[in-house]
C-alpha cells in the first residue's frame, strides 16, 4: 500500500491532488467523491459582489482555452454564510483563495476568513484578468513582500501565495513571498494571452486579454517550479498542464509537494480521481512506498544549474 500523503507546512493532504482555484466547486460531488481529494480549493473571492468580466469569457485554442472570467461572486458575507458550510461537509482541508486590488483589504479578508472551517488562506496576488499587465502584486518583489507581510500580520492560518508566470523573475518573487511569511507557494496562475477572431478582426474575449490554460504549458511551469524549489525552503504546489499521473510525478521530482488541476477537470471532472488512482498504481509498480519520497528527487547533481555559467562553457 502506497502512502500518498504529503505535508504542506502544518497541513497534511491525504494525496497530492487538489483542484485549481476557479476550476472547482463543491457541486463536483455529484460526479466524484470529493472526500478522495487531497484538498478542496474554493474559487477566488473578493469582498464585494462582482459581476465579472464582459462576455465572451472563454475562447478555445488549438491546445487549451483562454478564459477571462473576472472573479465573479457574491462577496465575502455570502461566501462565509453559504459556501463555507457546503465545503465543511467534506473531510479534505478547505483552501480559500482571496483577491483584492489593495493591500489593506487583502489583509482584512484574510482576517475575516480566519474561521474554524477554513483551513488555509490562499492569497491570489496574481490574477491576470483583473489587471491587464498580467498580474497584480505578484509582478513585483516589493509589492509581493508588502502584501504578504500585511496578510501575515492579520491571520494565523497557513498562508499560501499564488504567483504569476507573467513576472519577469518569478524566483525573486518567490523569495519575497517566503521572506514576508508565506507558508507555501502556488506556482502558477494563468498566462496572459490574446486571441483575435479572423471573421470580424476583433479580440475573441470581451476583456480582450485572458489567461491561457493548456497542457502545453506544463514544461514552462515545471521549469519555474524547479527554479523556485532550488531557491526557497517552503513547500510548492505546481499548477499548469497536469493531465495524467506522470505529470504529477514530474512536478514532484522538480520540487513540488502537490499539484493543482484545472484544465483536465474542465475537460473531464472525473480526471482528478483517475489521476489519484493512476498515481498510486505508478508508485506500486516501482516499489515506491511513500509518494513524498519523490519531492525534489530529480537526479541533477552532476549538471550545471546556472544557465549563465553553462553558456560560458561554449560548445
Amino acid at each position: 500500500m502506497v502512502d500518498l500523503s504529503v505535508k504542506i507546512g502544518d497541513i497534511t493532504l491525504q494525496n497530492p491532488i487538489t483542484p485549481a482555484s476557479g476550476a472547482f466547486s463543491w457541486e463536483y460531488n455529484d460526479v466524484i467523491d470529493l472526500n478522495r481529494l487531497g484538498g478542496l480549493v474554493a474559487k477566488t473571492i473578493c469582498r464585494e459582489p462582482r459581476l465579472g468580466n464582459p462576455t465572451p469569457r472563454m475562447a478555445e485554442t488549438e491546445a487549451g482555452i483562454i478564459q477571462s472570467i473576472g472573479l465573479p461572486g457574491k462577496g465575502i458575507e455570502y461566501f462565509v454564510d453559504h459556501i463555507v458550510p457546503e465545503y465543511a461537509k467534506f473531510t479534505p482541508p478547505l483552501i480559500v483563495s482571496v483577491n483584492s486590488d489593495n493591500i489593506a483589504d487583502f489583509a482584512a479578508l484574510a482576517e475575516e476568513l480566519s474561521i474554524p472551517d477554513v483551513d488555509v488562506i490562499e492569497a491570489n496576488i496574481s490574477c491576470p484578468t483583473r489587471n491587464q499587465t498580467g498580474g497584480n502584486f505578484a509582478m513585483h518583489e516589493d509589492y509581493t513582500r508588502d502584501c504578504i507581510k500585511a496578510i501575515r500580520a492579520k491571520t494565523n492560518k497557513p498562508l499560501w501565495v499564488k504567483l504569476s508566470p507573467n513576472a519577469g523573475d518569478i524566483v525573486s518573487i518567490a523569495k519575497a513571498a517566503e521572506d514576508a511569511g508565506a507558508d507555501c507557494l502556488v506556482i502558477a496562475n494563468t498566462f496572459l494571452s490574446l486571441k483575435i477572431r479572423t471573421d470580424n478582426f476583433r479580440p475573441a474575449l470581451g476583456n480582450k486579454f485572458g489567461g491561457l490554460v493548456s497542457p502545453a504549458l506544463k514544461p514552462i511551469v515545471l521549469r519555474m517550479v524547479y527554479q523556485c524549489a532550488k531557491a526557497v525552503k517552503i513547500p510548492i504546489i505546481g499548477i499548469g498542464g497536469v493531465t495524467k499521473a506522470e505529470d504529477v510525478v514530474e512536478y514532484m521530482l522538480a520540487g513540488a509537494s502537490a499539484v493543482g488541476i484545472g484544465y483536465a477537470g474542465f475537460r473531464n471532472p472525473t480526471a482528478l480521481i483517475t489521476i489519484i488512482d493512476d498515481l498510486e498504481a505508478w508508485c506500486n509498480e516501482r516499489g515506491i512506498k511513500k509518494v513524498s519520497e519523490l519531492i525534489g528527487a530529480v537526479k541533477d547533481d552532476d549538471m550545471e544549474l546556472d544557465p549563465l555559467v553553462a553558456a560560458s562553457h561554449g560548445v
